[in-house]
């Protein structure tokens, strides 16, 4: 039987043109991060290639694997000889002119527990993923590892409270957002960029807050075209407070200790679960609530 204490570890890291390249880097972190003791290792968003969002290009479609498939049979082995729960963000091709932005998540005797498919697909000057990606029709998912019971949502999904919550109420401890995000290069004043990175932790933390869960945002680093990715990756705990939290430009591994005791102590505290009026959301179906 397992501590409830279980460590979790983020690579952070920047990515090059090739994706043998990036595949191997990313190998080379979780090995990294499993001897820190790392049990359950999240990867950023769209690990094995650059950015490839920022235009529309149909070349980018090469990219594209199965899932599983050649990343993830490596990474299986990974998993299987390391003993870590591994998530991984890549560019699924599910079916000829049908793709998603998936993360699949692997146990650490190397199964593959499933996959989650992006579900909120944003569509933004440097950000055209609609182009490329279906939104995803899985819905949210729970993965039930060996070290924890973890919900994987990506990037986007990230500003949505109704993901977060759903994913909590099937059981999460942990709620992991690969990630992608970045700032346009020079066009900036250094205000806006802060507030908007503030902007983009300070949801997640409320998501920690209002559901009594830990919260992880593996974000990546570099400059790739327009964009400045903005690193910061943190694991914060059920309250919202930051645990472990990496640097804007640097590769990290980031490493946080995540007690899961802690849950049933925030939540009996701050009881918001219990005092949900579940009775008056059903609005929350509609696009509008127009008079």
């Amino acid at each position: 039987m397992h501590s409830d204490n279980v460590a979790i570890a983020l690579v952070q890291t920047s990515a090059q043109r090739d994706p043998a390249e990036n595949l191997l880097k990313a190998c080379g972190k979780i090995r990294e991060a499993a001897s820190q003791g790392a049990r359950i290792i999240c990867l950023q968003e769209l690990f094995a290639t650059r950015y490839f969002c920022q235009t529309e290009d149909y070349e980018a479609f090469a990219f594209a694997e199965s899932i599983p498939g050649p990343s993830t049979l490596v990474l299986q082995d990974l998993a299987r000889e390391l003993e870590v729960v591994l998530i991984a963000s890549l560019f699924e091709a599910r079916a000829r002119g049908l793709f998603h932005n998936t993360s699949v998540v692997i146990d650490a005797d190397g199964t593959c527990l499933g996959k989650y498919r992006k579900m909120h697909i944003p569509d933004d000057p440097g950000f055209y993923e609609k182009f490329y990606f279906t939104p995803g029709d899985l819905g949210y998912k729970v993965f039930k590892t060996r070290y924890a019971t973890i919900g994987v949502l990506i990037c986007w999904d990230q500003w949505y409270p109704e993901a977060a919550r759903l994913t909590a109420l099937k059981g999460a401890e942990i709620l992991f957002y690969p990630t992608a995000i970045g700032w346009s290069t020079g066009e900036l004043s250094a205000e806006v960029r802060r507030s908007q990175q503030e902007a983009w932790k300070t949801i997640q933390l409320s998501h920690a807050v209002a559901n009594g869960v830990f919260v992880a945002a593996a974000n990546r680093v570099g400059i790739e075209d327009e964009l400045e990715f903005w690193g910061n990756s943190f694991v914060c705990d059920p309250f919202g407070q930051i645990l472990a939290e990496a640097s804007h430009h640097d590769e990290t591994v980031l490493l946080a200790q995540c007690d899961k005791s802690r849950i049933g102590y925030y939540r009996s505290h701050w009881p918001f679960l219990r005092d949900r009026r579940i009775e008056t959301y059903g609005e929350l179906q509609k696009r509008f609530l127009d008079e």
